[in-house]
Order: C-alpha cells, then structure tokens, then sequence
C-alpha cells in the first residue's frame, strides 16, 4: 500500500472507532474509540507509524482547546490548589511504593524494574532511564502502556458513573461561538512558537504545553473569547488516540502474556490508593471528585488533561497536577533508580 494511502486508511479507521463508540454512547468516544481501533488495526501488521508533524498537529489543536477553558473565574480558583498539590506528592510516592510491592512480591519482579514499572506517567522519562540502566525495558514498557489503556477505556465511564462530567457526547467546543480566523492563527502559531520553545527545554509535551499556555493567556484575559471549531478539535482527538495505539507496537505477545498479570495487579493496586488520595484532595480543593480522580489518575499528561476537556472537567486543575507530577518524576527518578541499583550491586558483593 503506497505510504500515503496507508496513512489514510489508518487515520480512517481511527474515526470509524470514535464514531462506533459515539454512537453507542460511549464517554471521550472520540479518543477511546480511535485508540482502541488503531489498537485492533495495529494487529494486522499493516499499521504505519504516525508522521511526527500530524503527532504534533494533534497535541496543538489539543492544546488550543484546551486553553479555552481558562476563564478569569477558574485562575481565581488556583488559590484552593497547593493543599492539593502537596497531597499529589504524597500520593505519588503511595502508589508507586503499592504497585512496586505487588510487583516484588507477587509476580516476583526486581525492585528497580518494579519502580519502574510503577511511576505513575511520564512514560517517556520512564524508558529513557530503563533504557540506560539495562533495566527490563520490554516489561515496564507493557506494565505502563496496559495503565494507560484501561485509563482510556475506562475512566470516562467511571467519571460518568461518579454522576459529574458534562455532555460526554458532544463535540469540544459545540454550542460555544467560534474563534475568528485570526485568532486562531495567532494561538496556533503562538502555541507551535512556544512549544519550540519548550522543547528545547527538554519540557514535557512542549507543544501541547505552548498551545494550552498560549490559548489560557489569550482565553484568560479575555482577548479572546472563541473556540476552535469542533469538528477541527474533534480530528485532533482521532489522532491523539493513533499516538496512543503506537505504544503497543513492536511489543511481543510472549512477552505481553507474561506480563500481562504483573500490570492488572499493579494497575489495580495503584488506582485504589489514586482514588482515596483523589477524594481527599477533590475536599480539599473545593473540586469535584471526578476533577480529583482524573487528575490523580496514574496515566500520562497528554491523554488525562485531554480526558479532562473531553468530559466537560476542569483542564486547568488536572493539568496543573499532571505536569508537577511529570516534572517531580523527571527530577527524582534517575537519581532514585540509580541508588537502588548500586544497593543491590552493594548487597552482592
């Protein structure tokens, strides 16, 4: 199939998933629908690697919608989050330490794969340090795509459940009036020039981090007051779900059925202790505990902010933890994995 038509039909097939899923109701369809669709067309092995530009395209449109969500009300609301955010820290290192017992001790993991296993998110930072520590890289891998996965699938139905969430089937931004052109030229442009920025900076997701920044700025000050359109914001969504299905290619099914009851025990563990620190913080934020358990929620900074927009919740504070927990991750991981390695080099000697 000629390369471009491959990415055609991918992308196609992506949609038809979130349409089947909006159909019959499903929560963030759009984005669950297409993850698990590409998931299933990635099978037949002829799946193509999503091009970096449309990966890009996907977290900026994103990232645009996101910031239309940050009005001067919800600034004002920032003041009820550093309560929150210590409890983040704590909870951080509670579900990790849960998931990395179960890991060590019942599926018999080593503690330093197990750790790494268990951090909540921040996959990136994740294997780039397995990698370098000759760690089990395969098996973390499958360890913290599978959490991811069942995030995506599950957790809008269960925020639904919990009775909060907007109208999950609508589109992003249906019913609210539309950005001018020029507007939106001027946040997209801002978020690419920003994220730039950002990226070289070595900050995570730097170009849906300089759209949300730039859009919150405009959206905040009330210098802009329109949306992006939804069917545009919609399309973004497909294609984040793609980015999301390509984590699970290249793994081997031996490999994954191996592993596959180390990563339900250790997800189940995890989101227990997320859910009970969510509901304290969600009190003590003054947020609903939907707003907690998803920004609590041990997936990745893309996809839960995203969930958040998707089911009518406030991106702004599950943004905000999402990204201190990524960047908290970042800082302490490395020197961390490389103390327990060199006490295990230490208890063998």
């Amino acid at each position: 199939m000629p390369p471009v038509l491959a990415h055609l039909v991918q992308i196609l097939i992506a949609a038809l998933g979130g349409l089947v899923f909006h159909w019959l109701g499903v929560p963030a369809a759009w984005l669950s629908g297409a993850a698990i669709a590409a998931t299933l067309w990635g099978l037949t092995g002829w799946a193509v690697s999503l091009p970096r530009a449309l990966a890009d395209a996907a977290m900026l449109i994103s990232g645009a919608a996101m910031g239309a969500a940050v009005t001067p009300e919800a600034i004002g609301a920032m003041g009820r989050y550093p309560g929150s955010l210590i409890l983040l820290v704590i909870g951080v290192v509670a579900i990790s330490t849960a998931s990395t017992a179960w890991l060590v001790r019942m599926s018999g993991w080593r503690r330093a794969d197990a750790v790494l296993a268990s951090v909540p998110g921040a996959l990136s930072t994740v294997l780039a340090v397995a990698a370098e520590r000759k760690a089990e890289v395969a098996s973390i891998a499958i360890v913290q795509n599978f959490r991811l996965f069942v995030l995506i699938a599950l957790l809008p139905s269960l925020v639904v459940l919990t009775g909060d969430g907007g109208n999950t089937g609508a589109l992003i931004g249906e019913g609210l009036p539309i950005e001018s052109p020029g507007g939106m030229a001027f946040i997209l442009l801002g978020g690419l020039l920003l994220g730039a920025v950002f990226k070289q900076l070595k900050v995570a997701a730097p170009i849906l981090l300089g759209a949300t920044v730039m859009s919150s700025v405009s959206h905040g000050t009330g210098w802009i007051t329109g949306v992006i359109p939804p069917v545009i914001a919609t399309g973004g969504l497909v294609l984040i779900g793609l980015f999301i299905a390509e984590r699970f290619r290249n793994i081997q099914r031996s490999t994954l059925k191996r592993a596959f009851i180390a990563a339900l025990g250790s997800f189940t563990v995890g989101m227990v202790v997320a859910a009970l620190f969510a509901g304290v913080a969600a009190w003590l934020a003054g947020v609903s505990f939907a707003n907690g358990l998803v920004a609590f929620a041990p997936g990745g900074l893309e996809a839960m902010t995203v969930l958040a927009l998707i089911l009518g919740l406030d991106p702004l504070y599950v943004g905000i933890h999402h990204l201190v927990r990524f960047l908290g991750i970042g800082l302490v991981l490395p020197f961390l994995i490389g103390w327990l390695q060199r006490d295990r080099a230490a208890a063998a000697e």
